[in-house]
């Protein structure tokens, strides 16, 4: 035992340590609780009792030397990083300039979206972007040859001619389905994600864009109330005098159907900009999540983020949201 308490000592003593993680690592490895010196301390029940006292005395000696040469050691390193401060010419000198993150328009008005739910009063609900047939199509009143399934250029993962297709999801209403088969009315949601479609790009439409989808479903919801909503939506959105219009459309899950539109104030002098479409909910939707349509009705609405962006921040060319030109996010700060 005395022997190994010399060569541990000689052990400290010759140990380097000229910087940071090097005066750690000298910490754990000999003053740490699970380090040398506490682990030999332990040992001392199985030290002859006629050795015991020069072994405690030799024992405390060398965890003193390591305190020692701990403190000397941080001493020093201290001392250095204060010189190396003391040599500059001006500390005032300016730091050098770095670049701050910013958040996306898109992540933007995003939140600005869910913010003014979550004050309409609805949760927030996700899903994958991966998507098989039945949550995407078939749930949503898409039978297989149903002509509305053009509406949607789809990216198929895995086509099989089966309800075994997966996709990558063209909207969020899948999560709608998803949302209903586990939770049964009333549900007030909105479904905030990513979708994929395979469409000419534009400066107003590209392959991807982002979506938020709402959805109401309870014992007396109606289409006053969803255009009320709407409307709601819009006005803290944009503000009071925003112009808007609402108007007749067809959707194959919702009957009857609307789309909403903004006026965009477009450099060849201004058009209307759909940036939604919604509707109450088909009675085949429900009936498809075992959910009675004698009994419940509800409204849904789906509206494109990337479009919502373009509208609020003047933008002509939905292009440059996927650019990631680094001077025109600057401008989010």
């Amino acid at each position: 035992m005395i022997d190994r308490i010399h060569a541990l000592r000689s052990e400290i003593e010759q140990y380097t340590i000229e910087y940071e993680d090097q005066l750690e690592q000298f910490r754990l490895e000999y003053l740490s609780r699970n380090g040398k010196i506490q682990s030999m301390f332990k040992e001392m029940g199985t030290v002859a009792p006629d050795e015991r006292a020069q072994v405690g005395k030799l024992m405390n000696e060398t965890k003193n030397l390591a305190q020692a040469r701990f403190q000397e050691a941080k001493d020093l390193l201290d001392q250095q990083v204060a010189d190396s401060f003391s040599t500059l010419e001006d500390i005032s000198l300016p730091v050098q300039p770095s670049a701050n993150g910013t958040l996306h328009p898109l992540s933007i008005v995003q939140r600005e979206i869910k913010q003014i739910f979550y004050r309409l009063g609805f949760t927030i609900a996700h899903g994958p972007e991966l998507e098989d047939d039945f949550h995407n199509f078939t749930a949503l009143n898409f039978p297989p040859d149903h002509p509305a399934r053009d509406m949607q250029d789809t990216f198929f993962v895995r086509k099989s001619n089966s309800e075994a297709d997966l996709v990558l999801r063209t909207h969020t209403s899948p999560v709608q389905i998803r949302l209903l088969k586990e939770h049964k009315p009333p549900v007030r949601a909105i479904m905030p994600g990513r979708v994929f479609r395979n469409e000419s790009v534009t400066a107003k439409s590209y392959f991807q864009f982002h979506q938020v989808e709402g959805l109401y479903v309870d014992k007396h919801v109606t289409m006053a109330a969803l255009i009320d909503t709407l409307i709601k939506f819009v006005k803290m959105m944009y503000g009071k005098d925003v112009k808007y219009q609402v108007r007749p459309s067809f959707f194959p899950f919702t009957e009857p159907s609307i789309e909403m539109d903004i006026w965009w104030d477009h450099k060849d002098g201004g058009r209307w900009l759909e940036i939604l479409g919604a509707g109450m909910v088909d009675p085949n939707v429900l009936q498809a999540v075992n959910i009675d349509p004698e009994e419940y009705r509800g409204f849904a609405f789906g509206m494109g983020v990337d479009r919502i962006a373009l509208l609020r921040y003047g933008m002509d060319d939905i292009r440059t949201l996927y650019e990631n030109d680094t001077r025109f996010l600057e401008q989010f700060h």
